[in-house]
């Protein structure tokens, strides 16, 4: 397991990480413990030794920790609880008043979209993303953790998320050898993991998935999982990360008449 500490100063990171180290926890400001020269070379080793524990409050670049949020072994833990409190749930809105005149703080209100109707209640699309990300959390991929759901007349069909096949070793287990680094591209060694896009479409099948179905996964899908997306019959994709295929996703979704789009809130 690794934990990265994130918070606001003085909210307790640094009492956090010593509570750790005496559990057992192997720290960096700890001198017999590891140092490390730069966040990619923290990931590489806490991939490497997943089963290890080791914390960490280096870790404060929003960028820099959805590279390690995608692995399954990760938790972020964050102190202060008014930041808790923001994103843990949609109807509370913190504002920090140093606005230097009423122009400056009415237009910050403005952008915050206070009377959105979904920060009381979300959304379709926030609704079904939302459940797509918690489908992702049930992923031990050790490259990515993706989850789609599939929708047809706002009635989800199926869930997926991505991992080795059923009866197979797990992927954070050593089950799929190019996941874990291991594999060979030149050999031929190909990735044995479903994708999220794939495990929904296996679940519903062909017949269930009907007229007017709508697929919603937290990353874009890839090439491999939009052939099938379109051979399926899905009318529309709706994704909220961006991912390194989306280009030729795009292409393909295109000249079937199925319908891409990326899930954005403000709130």
């Amino acid at each position: 397991m690794f934990i990265a500490i994130i918070g606001t100063p003085c909210s307790g990171k640094a009492s956090a990480l010593s509570y750790l180290h005496s559990k057992g926890f192997s720290i960096e400001s700890n001198p017999q413990s590891l140092v490390f020269s730069s966040y990619v070379a923290m990931l590489d080793y806490v991939t490497r030794n997943w089963r290890a524990s080791f914390a960490t409050t280096s870790l404060t670049d929003s960028s820099v920790l959805r590279e390690f949020l995608v692995r399954p072994f990760v938790i972020i833990l964050k102190l202060d609880a008014p930041l808790l409190l923001r994103w843990g749930r949609l109807n509370h809105v913190s504002v920090t008043n140093d606005f230097e005149s009423l122009d400056q703080f009415h237009a910050y209100l403005d952008s915050l979209d206070i009377m959105n109707p979904e920060r009381l209640r979300p959304g379709w699309d926030s609704y079904f993303m939302t459940i797509a990300h918690l489908a992702s959390l049930r992923s031990n991929c050790m490259k990515r953790r993706v989850g789609a759901i599939l929708v047809r007349n706002k009635r989800i069909l199926a869930t997926g998320y991505n991992g080795t096949p059923r009866n197979m070793t797990n992927c954070n287990e050593g089950g799929c050898a190019r996941c874990n680094g291991q594999g060979n591209l030149a050999s031929g060694d190909e990735c044995l993991c479903l994708h999220a896009e794939e495990n929904a479409l296996l679940e519903a099948g062909r017949d269930r998935v009907g007229e007017e179905a709508v697929i919603y996964c937290n990353t874009c899908p890839c090439l491999r999982c939009s052939i099938k997306i379109v051979q399926t019959g899905v009318r529309e994709v709706v994704y909220s990360l961006s991912y390194k295929m989306d280009d030729a996703t795009a292409r393909v979704f295109r000249e079937a008449g199925v319908k891409l789009r990326q899930y954005s809130t403000n709130l």
